[in-house]
């Protein structure tokens, strides 16, 4: 089996953030399966507020461009997200607004159509986030056609659930994480 490219990536900026801390442990369970590993950081991918007008006046940002490049080129993404309003963080949903407005081999959407997507959340609440994924798969899967696996990561009571080096420490959260990465790693093995 060769050795797929994942791309990981936490929808939120935030100094402390427990999906920064998931997609940082997603990381870690991926790379001991021998999965090649990429750590993206939306900070680095500085986007405008998605305004069709601007689009209209201005075209794709080049950003988005590279952001669709990135994404296009793994086979493979796991995206740690929390959970706002029961919904999809503004930053990753602006993301994925313009990465999806960026057209390529005659309209299809490679950054979406060609990986596999895994989902996971980290929240302070029973929960885990697990309505925002619902959302986010929604997105994913219904509209811009992706591959989401149905399994998801949804880490409740996140503020107690790291330790201090930033690994969950719950034995059910570690399952699931493990569990899920395997299933990313199998699937976009077989994605060219």
């Amino acid at each position: 089996m060769n050795a797929p490219r994942i791309l990981v990536l936490a929808g939120s900026l935030r100094t402390g953030s427990y999906n920064r801390l998931l997609a940082k442990a997603a990381a870690q369970q991926l790379e001991t399966l021998n999965a090649q590993v990429t750590r993206l950081d939306l900070a680095d991918y500085p986007l405008p507020i998605y305004d069709g007008d601007l689009e209209q006046a201005s075209g794709v940002p080049t950003i988005a461009r590279e952001l669709h490049a990135v994404i296009a080129s793994h086979q493979g993404v796991f995206i740690a997200s929390p959970e706002y309003n029961a919904s999809v963080p503004p930053l990753l949903l602006n993301a994925i607004a313009w990465v999806s407005r960026v057209n390529e081999n005659g309209g299809k959407l490679t950054a979406f159509g060609q990986p596999v997507f895994a989902l996971g959340s980290a929240s302070p609440g029973n929960f885990g986030g697990y309505r925002g994924l619902l959302a986010l798969r929604q997105l994913l899967a219904w509209t811009l056609q992706s591959q989401v696996l149905p399994q998801v990561v949804a880490v409740g009571q996140a503020h107690i659930a790291f330790d201090e080096q930033g690994q969950l420490k719950d034995e059910s959260a570690k399952n699931m994480l493990k569990e899920l990465t395997a299933q990313l790693v199998k699937i976009a093995s077989c994605v060219k």
